[in-house]
């Protein structure tokens, strides 16, 4: 790996801690308090050493051994062992707080941003590799956070303290061990910088693979369809390779980590060991402070394996946060004005002045595109794939914003009014049904949560979904999984209907509303929708013709433009476009 990539991930290891460190703020309280108890234990911990050497030194002799004072010790001991006990408890207590409630946090901030996000970041970005940030990158986080609040103070106070209580036996030892000590600090620094890149690289792979998983399973009917099993196993088993491979790579790195501090402390404890006998034999050193002194060295050595290990899993943790706050750091869609104003009894009209919008600056899509809307007029849009038709949705709903011109509902630029109010004036029926996990009466009220029972069974009957929600096992307290379960496309399409004939928004939006209803149903969908669309401004976007001859409006778009603008009769007399388009529909 390069210098420059090097320092490049060293100094985004760093602003991930500070961001770590600013959630971990809101706790201070208990991190204070893990801190004194981790003190506290480790203080004890270590005046145990001093009571074993003392209960050694009354070992005078042959036969000459002062029980009594070896019993107060040892009862002393007892005591000590018993708060220490108790202490790391508390800790370990406070750290789960910690740890827990900092990924608390961050989860919601992600899902917080989730609901903000611009439609262009959720359209680009697979949904599985957004869920896992979300759920898999935040717990592999988490597990190296609470293991680093568990050993790391604890690791640093004993390596602080073994030291002190080294020095106050003898100086001279004391210093030979602090003078080998930063070979093992070297030696773990080497291996970490290395492996943190190792990490992040395991963790993309790993949202990788989950957004294929789901991309399989949300399509799974598709890929038995049409035989593509063995392809989506190839590509599963072509990133579970990389997986593992990157995988095996970041766990061998980080594993050299404890045998090599290992080995560097074990010459550091025999360097002691030697260097103690001989002033124990010269009597420089009593036997019983030499047990002291080996006992700390051997507890000194050991907060660093321990911290060793703690460090591969914080880069392996703050690999994982980083992704997250990634997520966290995205702008969000551009906010409502400070003066933005709320629709209120919207009239209906519609007007688009020269609008030009594209996704991607090198794709043009839609260009000079002009809109006259009276109140209550029926607007069909058609035209062939690609044309822009989803797309003047998405403006109208101000899903995204146009790159220039304007749109105005009620005579009122809909960047001069909040989204909230301009989108609860548009009731929306899309193709692609979407239902919540939940009862049936929960997905019908979504937009109205005060109605009531008469009023949802009003708004089912009309939309011809009361009898089916009688049969289920019971009716509309039925628990429906994610995406409707077991409902047909039909009986989900219908509940969607549903939940705008309970709000009857003074707007509609149909994009091919009854694509997935039985043409016996759908003619009474018709009719339901023809009687709501009386006095309200309805947008409809179609692909059967002969279902929008009755709009006031038809725009015929070819290539995000308006090529045709009339009603049915007007534009079938100009055998143009529109013309081709209906009659290719009914050709033989």
């Amino acid at each position: 790996m390069s210098k420059e990539k090097r320092k490049k991930d060293g100094k985004k290891q760093w602003n991930t801690l500070k961001e770590v460190l600013h959630y971990i703020r809101s706790y201070r309280v208990y991190l204070i308090l893990s801190v004194l108890c981790a003190g506290i234990s480790v203080a004890l911990s270590l005046y145990n050493p001093i009571l074993i050497g003392n209960a050694v030194d009354q070992v005078l002799g042959a036969g000459a051994v002062n029980f009594q004072a070896v019993a107060q010790i040892l009862l002393k001991m007892g005591v000590l062992i018993g708060i220490t006990a108790a202490a790391q408890w508390l800790m370990n207590l406070c750290n789960n707080k910690i740890s827990y409630a900092v990924i608390r946090d961050m989860r919601q901030d992600a899902f917080e941003k989730i609901q903000i996000l611009p439609f262009q970041y959720i359209d680009s970005h697979p949904y599985g590799e957004v869920v896992s940030r979300v759920i898999a990158d935040v717990d592999q986080f988490s597990d190296g956070l609470l293991m680093g609040f568990t050993q790391l103070f604890s690791g640093v106070i004993t390596i602080v303290g073994t030291l002190l209580f080294m020095f106050a036996i003898s100086p001279y030892i004391a210093l030979a061990v602090v003078v080998l000590t930063p070979l093992s600090l070297l030696v773990a620094s080497f291996i970490a910088s290395r492996t943190y890149s190792m990490f992040q690289l395991q963790s993309r792979t790993r949202g990788e693979q989950t957004a294929l998983i789901e991309e399989m399973i949300g399509g799974q009917k598709v890929v038995k369809a049409f035989g593509y099993e063995k392809e989506s196993q190839k590509k599963f088993d072509e990133i579970n390779t990389r997986l593992r491979d990157c995988s095996l790579q970041a766990t061998f790195f980080s594993s050299l980590t404890n045998p090599c501090t290992r080995f560097v402390n074990a010459l550091v404890y025999a360097a002691v060991a030697i260097f103690g006998a001989v002033m124990a034999i010269g009597g420089g050193i009593s036997v019983g402070r030499l047990v002291s002194f080996l006992s700390y060295a051997n507890q000194y050595t050991k907060p660093f394996n321990e911290i060793s290990g703690v460090v591969t899993e914080l880069q392996n943790a703050l690999a994982c946060a980083a992704r997250v706050l990634e997520l966290i750091h995205q702008e969000p869609e551009i906010p409502d004005r400070e003066n933005a104003c709320v629709l209120a009894d919207p009239d209906g009209t519609v007007k688009v002045e020269d609008v030009w919008f594209s996704y991607t600056p090198e794709q043009k899509l839609i260009e000079h595109f002009n809109l006259d809307v009276k109140q209550g007029q029926r607007v069909a849009i058609v035209g062939p794939t690609g044309c822009g038709k989803s797309t003047v949705i998405n403006l109208l709903m101000r899903f995204y914003d146009v790159n220039c011109g304007s749109i105005q509902v009620s005579g009122k630029d809909i960047r001069e009014m909040t989204r909230k109010s301009l989108r609860s004036s548009y009731g929306m029926v899309l193709q692609e049904t979407w239902l919540k996990a939940g009862t049936i009466r929960e997905n019908i009220v979504m937009g109205k949560p005060e109605a009531t029972e008469e009023e949802i069974i009003a708004a089912a009957k009309a939309a011809h979904a009361h009898s089916f929600i009688k049969r289920l096992p019971r009716g509309y307290d039925t628990e429906i999984s994610e995406d409707g379960g077991s409902l047909s496309q039909g009986q989900k399409q219908l509940l969607c209907i549903t939940r705008v004939m309970l709000c009857l928004p003074p707007m509609l939006i149909l994009d091919e509303a009854t694509s997935s209803i039985d043409t016996r149903t759908e003619q009474r969908i018709q009719k339901a929708f023809a009687s709501m669309m009386q006095g309200r401004t309805s947008f409809i976007v179609a692909h059967r013709l002969s279902t929008i001859q009755e709009a006031d409006v038809i725009l015929v778009m070819r290539d995000g433009k308006i090529v045709e603008q009339g009603n049915h009769e007007s534009l079938m007399k100009r055998q143009g476009f529109y013309a081709q388009l209906y009659n290719s529909q009914f050709a033989l």
